[in-house]
């Protein structure tokens, strides 16, 4: 469960390529991978982040280090005593991952002061938790006596969740003289089929009950059985047969339920009942291509049952069998794809992650802000999506190395005493016919520095006394001001001293908090008339 540092390889060209600039996590560049078994318990080390990242024990709590995740489960979280990636609940990586290909979850590491984020790609590892299972507990076969040997009928594949080695390996089918099973590659699929080795008789037998199993490749092998009932006959001997093996259709996701997908057609040349074809759908689809199409039996037409979402399936691959009326039935099959093709049906999604809603005015440009992560669930030109500030505000976005990954900072100087708030909106509008955007606002305050004087309300300031006033009464008060606030704009007076013989500071006194002047002594004109 090693860590290993290396910059993400992305599936798709990107949109426009930016400079990472070095204010924005300027050690964010390197992403790091680990992997991790499903259903381990809660609290099991995938990696020790804090280590791989460089950061010191001392460091870890108090630079915050920690998963930033909106997802509502909490898979992974950071132990802040040790830097160690834990895991935090019970993953299935059936529930997260579907098929054989690599499961990886792709996390943000936040780490503060100074702001950072590191991209962790966590793999989870399959173990061997299903076994096979057959979507029917049965299947039956009509077979003509007549039917060759060699002839194949196909059985309803095993669906195991598991991938890898744990996956369907093999098909065994109980000992018997007539029948063997084959197995052939689909797509990702192995799909089993019964072989005919022996020509049947029926006046002999009429019926024959075999035991097929799906077995799985894991160190202790799972399994799981599926009956197969022969039902021996003689009859017609012409299938129906499709005018093409595989016929591809195109439609728009947001298409209109009951609208034609598309028409297929088998012709079969007995006479009467036994050319007279009827469609269906085959047996062993997933329940969703159910739900979404369904077959006129007569026409051979495909409509649209249900509606469709580009974004959780882009394509579906159909089985549809032809059925002659003859005694006993011959099928035909062909392979139906659907390709869905996408429209820009959802607008861009906004997450922001602030660092602070309060910025000290006397930040310099360049101070990051905030990070911002821009996604568009659309595909293509679609998914392309374009960020940028929509007020005029002294804040600026930053493109990070990863696309659409941005940094909000400030791109020139502060002054609360001018504005003290700012709201700055965001706005990420996508590349589609039809664009969609989506905006979020930033309420950002502005903190105040000391980087104003207090002002004296008159400069200069001359008044008038009279001699013999009475020593310790007020003779005049001062009043000034300052444009910082709260303890930067809390002012006090004093009288400067000099050296001359009529130092203010010998004979007046000044309140340091109300600017209230009071006389030391009594004034004598003929001794000094001005100071």
């Amino acid at each position: 469960m090693a860590g290993t540092r290396g910059l993400m390889n992305h599936c798709c060209v990107p949109f426009c390529f930016f400079l990472l600039l070095l204010v924005f996590c300027k050690h964010a560049r390197a992403d790091l991978r680990y992997s991790v078994p499903e259903e381990v318990k809660d609290g099991t080390v995938v990696g020790y982040v804090g280590k791989d990242l460089g950061l010191d024990k001392a460091s870890l709590l108090a630079r915050r280090i920690r998963v930033g995740s909106v997802s509502k489960h909490s898979f992974f979280y950071i132990n802040t005593d040790n830097g160690a990636l834990e895991v935090g609940e019970k993953i299935d990586r059936e529930e997260l991952c579907y098929g054989s290909g690599a499961c990886l979850m792709e996390l943000k590491i936040l780490v503060e002061t100074p702001l950072e984020m590191h991209h962790v790609v966590v793999e989870i590892t399959d173990v061997n938790d299903h076994a096979p299972c057959f979507p029917e507990k049965e299947q039956t076969f009509e077979i003509a006596e007549h039917t060759p040997p060699g002839t194949k009928f196909q059985l309803q594949p095993a669906r195991d969740p598991d991938a890898g080695v744990n996956s369907i390996r093999t098909y065994t089918i109980t000992q018997n003289e007539h029948f063997d099973v084959e197995t052939s590659k689909s797509d990702e699929d192995k799909v089993p089929f019964l072989v005919l080795k022996k020509q049947l008789d029926r006046e002999q037998k009429s019926s024959h009950l075999l035991f097929v199993s799906a077995v799985d490749g894991g160190k202790s092998p799972r399994s799981g059985t599926l009956n197969v009932t022969i039902t021996v006959l003689d009859i017609n001997d012409n299938r129906p047969t499709f005018i093409q093996d595989t016929y591809q259709f195109e439609i728009y996701e947001n298409t209109p339920v009951g609208n034609i997908v598309g028409k297929v057609d088998a012709v079969d040349p007995d006479e009467g009942t036994s050319g007279e074809v009827k469609y269906s759908l085959g047996k062993t689809l997933p329940r969703k291509v159910y739900e979404t199409f369904e077959l006129d039996s007569v026409s051979g037409q495909i409509k649209l049952k249900g509606s469709l979402d580009y974004e959780k399936s882009e394509m579906y691959k159909i089985d549809v069998e032809a059925t002659d009326k003859g005694t006993p039935p011959f099928i035909g099959r062909c392979k139906v794809v659907v390709k869905i093709k996408d429209v820009n049906d959802n607008a861009p999604e906004i997450d922001v992650t602030s660092l602070s809603n309060s910025v000290p005015e006397d930040s310099k440009p360049g101070t990051v802000i905030a990070l911002i992560s821009v996604t568009d669930k659309d595909s293509g030109m679609n998914g392309k999506v374009f960020s940028r500030i929509n007020n005029d505000v002294p804040f600026e976005l930053k493109p990070s190395y990863k696309e659409n990954i941005y940094s909000l900072v400030t791109k020139e100087n502060l002054d609360r005493e001018e504005i003290s708030y700012y709201d700055v909106t965001i706005q990420a509008t996508d590349c589609g016919m039809s664009p969609l955007s989506a905006a979020k606002t930033l309420n950002i305050e502005i903190s105040d520095v000391n980087d104003n004087s207090p002002r004296f309300d008159q400069n200069p300031l001359d008044f008038y006394l009279m001699e013999n006033n009475v020593v310790g009464t007020s003779i005049f008060t001062l009043s000034a001001s300052d444009y910082d606030k709260n303890e930067n704009a809390v002012v006090s007076f004093h009288i400067e001293r000099g050296r001359s013989e009529t130092d203010a500071a010998s004979f007046l006194n000044i309140n340091s908090e109300n600017g209230q002047i009071s006389a030391l002594k009594s004034f004598d004109f003929e001794s000094v008339k001005t100071f």
